[in-house]
């Protein structure tokens, strides 16, 4: 049964304008960086505030009390971006003119595309703050979204047989999906050394 106080306390408004700030800020810098090269640099953009069953369970997991202290200064990920760039170097380039804007203040970041998470996971993770509110934003390839989304739905599989060689196997695609996002970056840096 959900608790009739928000975890978000009074501040459910103050986050979904932040939330929409923050998405237009992907927007403007998908646009500067569309204009600086001629190609955009974000296939999709996906945002959403954690439901409050989500960040509930998420208090109780790390041993927190539900308040709104908890879910939205200890835990930071209350509002969350996800943006999916074709290319490598779209990521880096959304990340830089982001966190170029005044108001978006970096906070901590963990690059699992360069220093890679065990089972093979890549995404660069920002956490943000803007107007006093914080945000992680997830930025990734479409592979490598590709291969989370398909990993999630395998991870919490129940009963899996063999799961030593399943998950050995799931690293191995996210190495092979990694070596083809390096061989795309590749070709359209060839290509654009060639237009240029």
């Amino acid at each position: 049964m959900e608790s009739a106080i928000s975890i978000y306390g009074e501040r459910k408004e103050e986050m979904e304008a932040v939330m929409l700030a923050l998405a237009q800020d992907v927007r403007d810098a998908a646009a500067a960086v569309k204009a600086a090269t001629g190609a955009n640099p974000v296939e999709h953009l996906k945002y959403r505030i954690k439901s409050e069953e989500s960040m509930r369970e998420k208090c109780r997991r790390q041993g927190l009390p539900e308040t709104p202290e908890s879910a939205l200064q200890v835990i930071r990920d209350a509002i969350g971006l996800r943006v999916i760039c074709p290319f490598l170097d779209d990521v880096y380039a959304i990340r830089d003119h982001l966190l170029s804007h005044a108001q978006v203040e970096l906070v901590a970041e963990k690059d699992y595309i360069r220093s890679v998470k065990p089972n093979g996971y890549r995404s660069l993770h920002l956490i943000v703050k803007k107007n006093g509110c914080f945000a992680e934003v997830q930025l990734r390839t479409i592979s490598m979204d590709t291969w989370a989304a398909l990993e999630h739905q395998i991870r919490y599989k129940k009963g899996l047989a063999d799961s030593a060689l399943i998950f050995e196997e799931l690293k191995r695609c996210a190495d092979e999906l990694a070596s083809t996002d390096v061989s795309m970056q590749i070709i359209r840096s060839t290509i654009q050394e060639k237009d240029g």
